[in-house]
């Protein structure tokens, strides 16, 4: 498995924060309050991407990062917009230094597939920025698992590898359990999974009646998580957190870390206030007995074949 340390060679614990709220649903001060916390915390996995917030994203966390940046571990995504032609990837990752700050990232996604780029084109240029020493390690997002393998050989002719996956993985999106994770250990691949709290379905604010929040306001997730069994499944692990007395996203960060694959959670939030029961999932101590009964919570995906009666 992939071994992710800071450029000072510190290993990184094993949990990340997501910018994607940084200078958009989340202000400057509001962005290195929640910095500060995660440092407190121990982290020092920071994901952002070219896209997020039009660039504001990359800008502020480099300005967070700055003075401790040896300390860090930074990632970046190219290829959301635009495609992953050698030409989109080379102008929009100098953008993104640019806006860091930063000479070099230490892991760089390709953010989707690309249908209309050639693998050879897209991996002979990482290889070309792993090689050059503005990139450490090589991720892909938002990829099925036959499309890693794919990417993957093609990326050894070059001379390197994939990584790092990033996935979407919850209580109630739970595919990637099917095919990615388990190919994420057998072939060493760190799967970093982000929306542990499910577009914030998990944290209980709409078993509540919240009116505010991504699953009202942007119809993206609205439609990925307005599923009838979803929310039946969000309202009994607020039970649950009842019964423990604790919190729901607590056990919703500390499920998706106790995977079998060993993910790396992408926590995220609004405020350092809304963070604060995320940071508590790092440390939740979760046996196997409770992972199995919030697993039971939510269907688990029938596996990837076609014989399941012998499954």
């Amino acid at each position: 498995m992939t071994e992710l340390t800071t450029t000072s060679g510190q290993p990184v614990a094993r949990f990340a924060f997501g910018t994607m709220q940084f200078g958009g649903k989340a202000d400057e001060d509001q962005s290195r309050a929640m910095f500060d916390a995660c440092r407190a915390a121990g982290i020092a996995h920071f994901d952002t991407a070219h896209v997020y917030t039009e660039g504001r994203s990359e800008t502020l966390l480099g300005s967070f990062a700055r003075a401790e940046r040896d300390a860090l571990y930074i990632a970046t995504k190219a290829g959301y917009a635009g495609g992953a032609s050698r030409e989109n990837v080379l102008k929009t990752f100098d953008e993104s230094r640019w806006r860091l700050g930063m000479d070099a990232v230490d892991l760089l996604y390709m953010h989707r597939w690309d249908d209309e780029t050639p693998l050879d084109e897209t991996f002979e240029t990482l290889a070309d920025l792993q090689t050059r020493g503005l990139i450490r390690h090589i991720g892909v997002s938002n990829y099925a698992a036959w499309q890693v393998m794919k990417a993957q050989a093609v990326a050894a002719k070059h001379g390197t590898r994939i990584d790092v996956i990033q996935p979407m993985y919850n209580l109630v999106k739970r595919q990637a359990e099917v095919e990615i994770l388990p190919m994420c250990a057998a072939e060493g691949i760190l799967p970093v999974p982000y929306s542990p709290l499910g577009g914030g379905l998990l944290t209980g604010k709409y078993v509540q009646g919240d009116k505010a929040g991504r699953l009202v306001e942007d119809d993206r997730y609205a439609k990925r998580y307005g599923v009838e069994a979803m929310h039946a499944t969000a309202a009994a692990l607020v039970s649950l957190a009842a019964e423990l007395g604790t919190d729901p996203a607590t056990l919703a960060v500390a499920w998706v870390a106790h995977q079998a694959a060993a993910p790396v959670p992408i926590l995220s939030a609004r405020t350092a206030e809304q963070l604060v029961p995320s940071l508590a999932g790092m440390d939740y101590d979760l046996d196997e007995a409770l992972y199995d009964r919030i697993s039971a919570l939510s269907a688990t995906p029938p596996p990837a074949t076609d014989r399941l009666e012998e499954a």
